[in-house]
């Protein structure tokens, strides 16, 4: 016999084996799982998908006849997976399952700027067909466990937000599958970047690098780009935090290749005319504005015209104990407040590191006293204020100082992110007390 038929007989079996391998697993499941559809389509791609990972680190033969073990699964298992992600996730699948994946492989995972030569944009759509079935698994596994969440919580009457930066990175499939939209020259290199002025804080402003938008040309196709990047966040999430909001009102521009943001200027943002399409588009569509930072007239007047309420840090609206107190003014009602964001100081750091006029004003008005908490009495405070929703992080809940408990601290890498709330963290007692002080102020 020669060689080749006996690596295909050898190939026959270990397909059956697989085959075998993947019905017990299945018959094993349904022991376990209800919903058996949903459980035959992950447990089949990731046996696919694991013995596809493992030919491939063999070589190209093995990956050729991973290619050929998963184009013979069932085409009803193919076709469940398909309706339940592929389809309804048309916009974004195009280009990033046939290009971005495939480039990104064979140039070991630089930015795809550093191949385009290589590997055109507008190239051959043909690919393997078990690389690209093996990207849309993870993604399509990661999208079920996700919506399964998601279900969960809606059950529990729990809804989430999600956050939406107001850019795109430029090593992203955004800007790898619509090159048009974004300012960028013709070699694709970016022509100008996002980031912000010098100010008291950052005596070279803030450079955050990514590519800023062609806002001439997403109006002329009235805002598709938009209303889909949105439309999609609202099927992932409950609500959608819109980061930077102000840059729709006006946005900072540095030039590419600049160090510091010295040599920016502001430019107009497309302002209402967007938010008029994406209210059309998607109605009643819940949208958090993130107002934060150097605000004019202009942000003002379009958050006033979206009807999208704003937000209020506690942190930062308790003032400066002396002329400015926006808390002490008064909140309006469409407001969202917290005591604190993922990239402030938890309540209680922040507390104990006031100046002693600030911190004398804070118990006054919050009734602080000796024998307080003091975290716990400035979220009391928190809930008493207008805004329709307060947000309080555990963090602050549970009384964690910085470095037991903060989440980001901003322009930084490295430390940030690793916070977790351990099993044993929030006691009975913890949840009694969150239950009543919501329940008290009318916040659950």
């Amino acid at each position: 016999m020669e060689k080749k038929e006996i690596d295909q007989s050898n190939q026959n079996k270990e397909y059956n084996i697989l085959i075998e391998n993947v019905g017990i697993a299945l018959k094993n499941s349904r022991q376990n799982i209800a919903n058996t559809i949903n459980t035959e389509i992950v447990l089949t791609y990731w046996q696919i998908g694991k013995y596809i990972i493992d030919y491939e680190q063999k070589g190209n033969e093995k990956a050729e006849y991973g290619s050929n073990m998963l184009n013979k699964l069932s085409s009803d298992l193919t076709q469940k997976y398909g309706k339940g992600f592929s389809r309804s996730n048309v916009f974004y699948i195009r280009k990033f399952y046939m290009e971005y994946p495939k480039v990104q492989t064979v140039s070991e995972l630089l930015s795809w700027s550093h191949y385009v030569e290589l590997l055109k944009i507008e190239q051959s759509e043909e690919r393997s067909f078990y690389e690209i079935e093996c990207k849309k698994f993870i993604q399509w596994l990661f999208y079920y466990q996700w919506m399964n969440l998601k279900d969960y919580a809606a059950n529990k009457d729990i809804e989430i937000i999600g956050d939406m930066p107001i850019y795109v990175a430029y090593d992203s499939a955004d800007v790898w599958a619509n090159p048009g939209m974004f300012w960028l020259d013709e070699n694709l290199n970016p022509v100008k970047v996002a980031g912000c002025p010098p100010d008291a804080f950052s005596p070279d402003g803030q450079l955050w690098g990514n590519p800023l938008y062609r806002w001439d040309l997403m109006k002329a196709e009235n805002y598709t780009w938009w209303v889909e990047r949105i439309k999609k966040s609202l099927e992932l999430f409950d609500i959608v935090r819109i980061d930077h909001f102000r840059g729709f009102a006006g946005y900072f521009t540095i030039p590419f290749g600049d160090t510091t943001a010295h040599n920016g200027c502001w430019m107009a943002g497309p302002g209402y005319d967007l938010f008029r399409v994406v209210n059309e588009e998607l109605p009643g569509a819940k949208i958090i504005a993130e107002n934060l930072g150097f605000l004019d007239q202009s942000v003002h007047d379009l958050l006033d015209a979206c009807g999208y309420p704003g937000m209020c840090i506690m942190e930062f609206d308790f003032g400066n104990g002396y002329d400015y107190s926006p808390l002490k003014d008064g909140l309006a009602e469409n407001n969202v407040i917290y005591t604190g964001t993922h990239d402030n100081q938890t309540i209680l750091s922040w507390y104990y590191e006031l100046d002693d006029h600030l911190k004398w004003c804070v118990d006054e008005y919050f009734g602080i006293t000796e024998e307080d908490k003091p975290n716990l009495k400035i979220i009391e405070g928190t809930f008493k204020t207008p805004p329709f929703m307060a947000i309080i992080p555990l963090q602050d809940y549970l009384g964690l100082l910085d470095h037991e408990g903060r989440m980001n601290i901003p322009s930084t890498m490295g430390l940030n992110w690793k916070w977790r709330l351990l099993p044993d963290q929030m006691k009975d007692e913890d949840a009694k007390l969150l239950y009543e002080m919501t329940k008290v102020y009318g916040r659950l």
